[in-house]
């Protein structure tokens, strides 16, 4: 049986929780891992770094705080190989670390933001990879 969701809120700390539970998992994955090493790297410190800025991404998103002053469309379209079955991928695992963290309510909220920026970004990307941007 699986225990039970720990978060009943979204704050800065359950962001914090999600982001480093699924970006554990995401590193180990067979498909995800290779792209984000290539993209983020393999030492400590640039995984803080990076752990760092999607934080900053989620609350900007989920709280409104503005932390978040990046240009992700710009850094995914850059990732050579980046398609369609990686961000299936991500959203399955994001589903998931969200469901176990979430009461069922706010991993649907997490879930839908997810969905949309992952649509919004397979757009942008196919739009800058054929010029058309």
């Amino acid at each position: 049986m699986d225990a039970a969701p720990r978060f009943d809120r979204i704050d800065e700390d359950s962001i914090a929780v999600l982001v480093r539970d699924f970006y554990a998992l995401a590193r180990r994955d067979a498909l995800l891992g290779p792209v984000f090493e290539q993209a983020v790297g393999r030492t400590d410190a640039a995984w803080t770094e990076h752990l760092l800025r999607v934080h900053a991404f989620w609350s900007s998103v989920m709280l409104a705080t503005g932390r978040y002053g990046g240009r992700p469309m710009q850094v995914h379209a850059m990732i050579p190989g980046l398609e369609g079955a990686h961000f299936r991928r991500w959203l399955a695992l994001f589903a998931e670390t969200a469901g176990q963290l979430f009461v069922p309510d706010l991993a649907a909220q997490f879930q839908d933001k997810a969905d949309r920026m992952a649509a919004a970004l397979m757009q942008g990307i196919t739009l800058v990879r054929s010029g058309a941007v």
